[in-house]
């Protein structure tokens, strides 16, 4: 691991991290019927481990956003991303504060999305002002510009809170467990995207392991597939909140999950889950929990068998997942058991099948992502074309390069604020506009006076290559909506 001093904008400062333990009450004692497949029974009790002879994994339901706890035996705490930005990290403290987690010794930032670094302001400010504070905190090292991730620096700097830059091969040192950084590499992929680029966490307890992917899509997947020594485990947190981007078929197959976790919201404005990953998770038989439809979800294990435990019974068979009733974020209902995964007898055989699946309420409607369209609050941004060979020679036409935007949804599309980039990092602000259905916006490269029709990047120098590109898009929170490749 790199200490990492933060200069102007970017990066943040180090002293030594110390650690100290808090442990949380087991799950409730309540039973509940669940589906399931091969090595999954029907949980009716807790383990009978102690809580010092316990890891336990906590997805909370935070909506559209990832925040995942975990505490080990010895009661040190991770905490790994803390949700969107538009709660400002609520459901996130109100969690620690109700199970009396007064310190955080290792807070990991898979990457520097708002939807993933939303809470880092505010948990580092209740846990240095009202507890115990934070050991250190583990980031990729990739910089955003965004509110909320100069909120998250100023407040490391000023509690001057340990950071760390983290690449393949290091370890987190967490106590009697181990927590190995398996990407990113130590170079960036896909021209330092910060989704292909999300710390992936390969958490391993006795014989069970727990693999957290943040964002991670189907570059970072297929990287890994080449370079990770061993990517089998027996929770895989499903990547990009189930983004059809990630979780390819040879990734799972890889992986082989006995249980896989879906952080994100009920009603996703990017139709996550989206059904290609349900389906490909459903062919697999792999039971699929849901922070939408089951609430936080709890995995304890013992270091063989493990116990999921969720707030609410819900359909746990991947494509029957959106028949499950929502879950509001920040619920307090406590967690039940419901199925027991990978549970050893005496002779080293799994445990057979669990019982079937328990349906509640009405299915939810996806939203569908197609090519370069996706799905955004007010409608869907499209791009529409990309002219990177400019008439002439490009750096004496640079007006005549641009890129095409489009909206495609059926209400009135905000891109104020939004930012487009290519793969250097090259990266344009839009100031206001709004796009009625079907309207266009051209963004030129060169220089001129903004219109409803036409905006201009105000470069010097030709930034598509005329060989191939990527276009990426992200909202004024830092949310990515669009990342398409032209050649």
């Amino acid at each position: 691991m790199k200490p990492v001093v933060r200069v102007v904008l970017c990066c943040l400062l180090v002293v030594l991290a110390g650690c100290s333990g808090t442990g949380l009450p087991p799950a409730g004692d309540g039973t509940g019927a669940d589906g399931g497949d091969a090595n999954v029974t029907t949980a009716t009790d807790t383990l009978d481990a102690p809580a010092s002879e316990t890891l336990s994994v906590h997805f909370l339901n935070v909506g559209q956003g990832d925040a995942t706890l975990l505490v080990a035996p010895s009661g040190e705490t991770m905490l790994v991303d803390t949700g969107d930005y538009e709660d400002d990290g609520e459901h996130v403290v109100d969690y620690l504060r109700r199970h009396d987690v007064d310190r955080i010794d290792h807070l990991v930032t898979t990457h520097a999305d708002a939807d993933h670094i939303g809470g880092h302001e505010a948990v580092v400010e209740y846990l240095e002002t009202e507890g115990e504070g934070v050991g250190a905190v583990y980031d990729p090292g990739i910089a955003a510009s965004t509110r909320t991730y100069e909120e998250y620096l100023d407040a490391v700097e000023r509690y001057d809170v340990s950071l760390f830059e983290v690449r393949a091969g290091d370890e987190i040192p967490f106590e009697s467990v181990e927590a190995t950084v398996l990407a990113p590499p130590e170079e960036y992929l896909d021209g330092r995207d910060r989704n292909e680029n999300s710390v992936v966490l390969d958490v391993d307890y006795g014989e069970t392991s727990v693999l957290l992917t943040g964002d991670a899509e189907a570059g970072a997947e297929t990287w890994l597939l080449d370079h990770a020594a061993d990517l089998d485990a027996t929770v895989l947190k499903v990547g990009h909140h189930g983004s059809s981007s990630s979780s390819t078929a040879a990734f799972l197959d890889a992986v082989s999950p006995a249980v896989a976790v879906v952080s994100s919201a009920y009603d996703s404005e990017y139709g996550h889950p989206h059904e290609e990953v349900l389906t490909r998770l459903g062919e697999r038989s792999i039971p699929t929990f849901w922070t939408g439809t089951h609430g936080d979800v709890v995995v304890r294990t013992d270091g063989q068998r493990v116990v999921v435990a969720t707030q609410q019974a819900a359909p746990t068979e991947a494509t029957s997942l959106r028949e499950g009733e929502a879950l509001s974020p920040g619920a307090t209902a406590a967690v039940e058991p419901r199925v027991a995964v990978g549970s050893v007898a005496n002779d080293g055989t799994a445990a057979g099948a669990a019982t079937g699946d328990t349906p509640i309420g009405d299915a939810a409607t996806p939203v569908a992502t197609d090519g370069g369209t996706v799905a955004t609050t007010g409608g869907d941004l499209r791009l529409v074309e990309v002219h990177a060979d400019a008439a002439g020679p490009d750096g004496e036409n640079l007006n005549d390069e641009y890129v095409v935007f489009e909206n495609a949804g059926d209400d009135p599309l905000d891109l104020s604020g939004w930012t487009v980039r290519d793969e250097a990092g090259h990266e344009y602000t839009f100031g206001e506009v709004t796009l009625a259905p079907g309207e266009r916006v051209t963004l030129h490269t060169g220089s001129g006076s903004d219109t409803a029709t036409d905006r201009y990047w105000g470069s010097d120098g030709p930034l598509w290559n005329n060989d191939g590109d990527t276009v990426v898009v992200e909202t004024a929170n830092g949310v990515e909506v669009l990342a398409e490749r032209y050649e």
